[in-house]
């Protein structure tokens, strides 16, 4: 048997205690801060979302504040079950409206997915590679950031997790209580975010195929006991969305455009968006992982990286855009570097050959942990986004009774949830270019007359997407200003 660098029970206990207390702490630091700090539409809309939901079982609040969080909840658009949200909601009757409380269960679910990449990683390596494994996917510094978000991302990767350590499991040891576990799991995924699908049935295949053959698995009845529980949930969903209900049937378009495919900034885009993740040395040893695994194993791990491939081909226009569409990438990455990690800490076992040197070893490793940990620190605490809730609202305050367009951060949710006001939102540049690769020849003057159609006020605070607007900015400049402060100019449109 190889040595191990972590070879007590002390030892072990010791690095991951380190592991799981910082990994909790820092993604518990700047608790309370807005949750704009990542992707801010999309925690906005969960944010909004729940806020609704919570109102409506409230019978202490004004009727204008009750009806609007719930019209603003019902009028978003859905595409994911509101699972997160509902579960948010619940807890503000306990605790009040404390949109930080959505950090703390998307904090837990990421590490909850820790402990089970720790049990496959030690299964498809050693204690050495699952702690190594189990240290990337916890300390990666996009990983912490992104998994204190309000959205649902981090629980469908803590239930992939599960999924594929259940799924391995299933596959060694052929038991109905792994197949149930793993159907489970796997639908839930699904049910959750439906871009799952790839990289649960991309893993139940790389476990079925690395442990036996297609033909031998189809005459096994478990094989379809999970895969029925996989497929009900989301599917009756789909159902429910489309047939019954009619609010997914327009959810799904535009997330494959074929003309990307011949765009070389499809390509770098989508680079772009794994080196914001990983980092291209990050990466790198990730993939130089999957060679020093064993056939069966290999065939596994590079099963789970086709299915990402295949998801990103598919989703080729947010691939390219959105970097938290890799969330999923990370465990796999995690997985993947975990047998070069047993490699290079076998070697360091056999160096470290005196109780010093070991101990000198496991202070460095520890000194790493520390260091990217204050790292990602400082990143948290270089914004304060408190202020920005002051802002919102002063402007609420200076618009109220007007109708207001305008060109703002996340289409007008900072309005919707700091403000308490509606507004227009003029399309993003983002919007502009994202409509022209999918055909769109809209007019600008035809657009712009559109949305200010009886509006008195338009709003601008996105001031960065307003400068590369050339013909937007032209066009403002021939409306007198209604108000202005610190980030924040309103222009009288009724002239």
């Amino acid at each position: 048997m190889a040595q191990t660098f972590f070879s007590t029970r002390t030892s072990r206990t010791i690095a991951l205690f380190i592991i799981f207390v910082l990994g909790i702490g820092i993604r518990l630091y700047d608790l309370t801060d807005l949750p704009l700090d990542f992707h801010s539409t999309r925690q906005l809309l969960s944010a909004i979302k729940a806020r609704g939901m919570y109102y409506s079982t409230r019978m202490d609040v004004a009727t204008e504040y009750k009806s609007f969080a719930v019209q603003q909840w019902q009028f978003r658009a859905s595409v994911e079950p509101e699972i997160f949200e509902r579960v948010v909601a619940f807890t503000y009757q306990f605790t009040g409206e404390q949109v930080w409380i959505a950090r703390i269960y998307s904090s837990a679910f990421w590490m909850i997915g820790t402990i089970f990449l720790f049990l496959l990683a030690k299964k498809l390596t050693n204690i050495d590679g699952a702690i190594a494994s189990t240290a990337f996917y916890v300390f990666l510094p996009y990983a912490i950031i992104a998994s204190r978000s309000f959205q649902p991302d981090p629980l469908m990767t803590m239930l992939i997790i599960i999924f594929l350590w259940a799924v391995v499991e299933w596959a060694d040891k052929q038991t109905y209580q792994y197949a149930i576990i793993a159907g489970l799991f796997g639908g839930f995924a699904i049910f959750i975010k439906f871009v799952a699908a790839f990289f649960v049935i991309s893993g139940g295949l790389g476990a079925v195929t690395s442990r036996t053959s297609i033909k031998e698995a189809i005459k096994n009845p478990q094989l379809y006991v999970m895969a029925i529980l996989g497929i009900i949930p989301g599917a009756a969903y789909l159902i429910y969305g489309i047939f019954f209900t009619d609010y997914l049937s327009d959810q799904f378009g535009g997330r494959f455009i074929p003309t990307l495919f011949l765009s070389p900034l499809y390509y770098v885009g989508w680079l772009n968006m794994l080196n914001l993740v990983f980092g291209g040395f990050a990466l790198m040893i990730a993939l130089l992982g999957i060679f020093f695994y064993d056939d069966k194993n290999r065939r596994f791990i590079l099963t789970l990286w086709l299915g990402y491939l295949i998801f990103g081909f598919y989703f080729n226009f947010h691939i390219s855009t959105h970097d938290y569409y890799s969330l999923p990438l990370i465990p796999i990455a995690a997985l993947s570097l975990a047998p070069l990690a047993s490699f290079i800490f076998a070697k360091l076992s056999e160096i470290t050959n005196s109780k010093f040197l070991h101990l000198s070893a496991f202070c460095l490793l520890l000194f790493g942990l520390l260091a990217t940990t204050w790292n990602t620190r400082n990143i948290l605490n270089a914004t304060d986004y408190r202020p920005e809730e002051k802002m919102w609202q002063e402007i609420a305050q200076i618009t109220d009774g007007y109708n207001v367009a305008g060109l703002t951060q996340d289409y007008g949710s900072r309005m919707a949830y700091f403000g308490w006001r509606s507004i227009t939102s003029m399309p993003s540049y983002g919007d502009i270019l994202y409509g022209t690769q999918r055909g769109s020849q809209a007019d600008f003057e035809e657009r712009f007359n559109e949305i200010i159609s009886k509006k008195d006020l338009f709003l601008v605070t996105d001031f960065n997407d307003l400068n590369l607007q050339p013909f937007l900015q032209e066009k403002l400049t021939q409306y007198s200003i209604f108000a202005e402060g610190d980030g924040y100019v309103i222009y009288d449109v009724m002239e």
